[in-house]
């Protein structure tokens, strides 16, 4: 590991706000704020708002900003990405940002059912060979209904064309409340409906993937808590521009 990684995970540990939670010690004795976040960490009774895979955590920070009338907590495995959004928190003295380090299949560790009000998923990789590894499959679904109050709501920021066709059709299949479909957000006039910040905030590779060309799709719907879930069964085309490095698009594909 290089200095500057360990320097880094150094700093977080002065961060009360950044969780970094073995485990082993899960299994031991469970998270001490489970079930508590609000009147032990955040000393109030705001919603709750999850940034799953928040990367640099541009939107934990940004909605934070915005909303000094929630609590925004990111989520990622990845120490090193977790440190840029906790030193920015940090800086601004956020009182409404905490920040997770824990594998996101694990949440059910660290929240109680009904603790979290609203999840953001933003620009996850689309699994598009591992269903289970999806954010917005059905086994990740029922995930967040143990964490999630009834009818929770859930946003997904995607450059992904097949993660947006497969969400829609698991929302339509099992008739989820839907609240928003965009499939081009920059393209389409601003609707005064939208959640604030839902433009203005863009994350590290949102960024990336508007300046090589391609569509951000957004999408925002209800969970309710009780119900059978089914996973579609469509055959949807699986984006080529994956098959690319991060500097390189392939030209002349609508990735739209």
């Amino acid at each position: 590991m290089g200095k500057n990684k360990l320097k880094k995970f150094k700093e977080m540990e002065s961060f009360d706000f950044v969780h970094q939670y073995p485990f082993a010690a899960l299994q031991e004795s469970g998270f001490p704020l489970k079930g508590r976040w609000k009147s032990e960490f955040f000393h109030n009774s705001n919603p709750i708002v999850l940034e799953l895979g928040c990367g640099k955590g541009e939107y934990t920070v940004g909605l934070a900003r915005r909303f000094p009338d929630r609590n925004f907590i990111g989520v990622d495995i990845k120490g090193a990405r977790i440190w840029t959004g906790a030193k920015q928190a940090h800086r601004e003295q956020l009182s409404n940002v905490a920040f997770l380090r824990t594998d996101i299949e694990l949440i059910h560790h660290f929240f109680e059912q009904g603790e979290v009000d609203e999840v953001w998923i933003t620009l996850p990789d689309p699994q598009m060979k591992k269903v289970r590894k999806r954010l917005t499959s059905t086994r990740f679904m029922n995930l967040y209904r143990s964490i999630l109050a009834p009818n929770g709501v859930i946003n997904l920021k995607s450059d992904s064309p097949f993660l947006y066709t497969y969400t829609r059709l698991m929302i339509d299949l099992n008739q989820l409340p839907m609240q928003a479909d965009i499939p081009d957000l920059y393209g389409t006039p601003q609707d005064a409906n939208q959640p604030e910040g839902l433009r203005e905030i863009r994350t590290y590779y949102e960024q990336q993937w508007l300046d090589r060309g391609l569509t951000i799709k957004y999408l925002r719907w209800l969970l309710p808590s009780e119900g059978d879930l089914e996973e579609p069964t469509d055959e949807i085309p699986f984006d080529t521009y994956r098959s690319f490095s991060r500097g390189q698009l392939q030209m002349g594909i609508d990735a739209t």
